[in-house]
């Protein structure tokens, strides 16, 4: 099978944040680059079917913080990386701290980093 790259939600996602920081939207662009990591983890929970997770969204009826929390905590076991915490940390704070535009620019490094890591997994799953 050829290697097929799809782009993911949270690829338009980043897209359209970059655009409104270009444009010196900082607050549009922070929900935008939040939402981009949330999907991001939504999508490597799924295509790693961390089944105790995707149950918890089952029995609430939607992803809490709380179940995005547990989500990350566990990728990074399942993956054998802490890194995956400290991007999410950065949408974490993204979403609840209203950054300068040059600390934004650097907070959303991460989520883009966040962002490639879920689309590299997915695009694994699908090779």
């Amino acid at each position: 099978m050829s290697n097929v790259n799809l782009l993911s939600a949270s690829d338009v996602l980043i897209k359209e944040a970059d655009e409104l920081l270009e444009k010196g939207d900082t607050v549009q662009a922070s929900e935008k680059y939040y939402k981009a990591a949330e999907e991001a983890i939504k999508l490597i929970t799924k295509t790693l079917n961390i089944q105790d997770v995707l149950q918890k969204v089952r029995e609430e009826g939607y992803w809490s913080l709380g179940i995005l929390h547990d989500a990350v905590v566990e990728i990074s076991q399942r993956l054998n990386n802490d890194r995956i915490i400290e991007l999410w940390k950065s949408a974490v704070i993204i979403f609840t701290v209203s950054l300068p535009k040059n600390i934004l620019i650097i907070e959303a490094e991460k989520v883009k980093e966040l962002v490639k890591l879920a689309d590299e997994i997915a695009n694994l799953k699908l090779d």
